[in-house]
């Protein structure tokens, strides 16, 4: 027998536990994204995984939490867990998942939904010019939809 907390268990339920946490341990390798190379690319400001499938991938720093404002020497000195399953900062003391990263996950939520705000605000400002040129040659043409000549 085997308190842990308010729990016990057997030797027997532990283990059945093991047993099935190495089963789904080994499961989940078969399919998690690896990294084979993690490196900081100074001239676009990216962090750039080289994926054991072969495909690379890169993101801009100034959506990843922690390295927005990082120095670069420090993006850098990036590592690569021991799977290449994850990618470490040790002065930065910030970790994210290869998968992670791969499926657009940057951060925290709270930091992923400052993201979408800066995203959304980016687009209306992208968008202002747009409307005014188009209100502009409404009013040129005197018809809406119609560019001015």
């Amino acid at each position: 027998m085997l308190k842990a907390g308010k729990w016990t268990y057997t030797e027997e339920e532990l283990e059945r536990m093991f047993v099935e946490s190495d089963r789904r341990g080994k499961e989940a390798l078969k399919t998690e994204i690896q990294a084979r190379h993690a490196y900081y690319d100074h001239a676009t400001n990216r962090l750039v995984l080289e994926l054991k499938s072969g495909a690379t991938h890169s993101v801009p720093c100034q959506l990843l939490q922690c390295l927005r404002d990082a120095d670069p020497a420090d993006i850098a000195t990036v590592e690569l867990g021991l799977r290449g399953a994850s990618v470490h900062w040790e002065k930065l003391n910030w970790d994210f998942t290869v998968g992670g990263l791969v499926r657009g996950i940057y951060g925290t939520k709270k930091w992923m939904e400052q993201l979408a705000r800066e995203n959304e605000a980016n687009t209306r400002a992208k968008a202002a010019p747009k409307r005014q040129r188009v209100a502009t040659a409404a009013t040129a043409t005197g018809k809406r939809g119609q560019k001015a000549a």
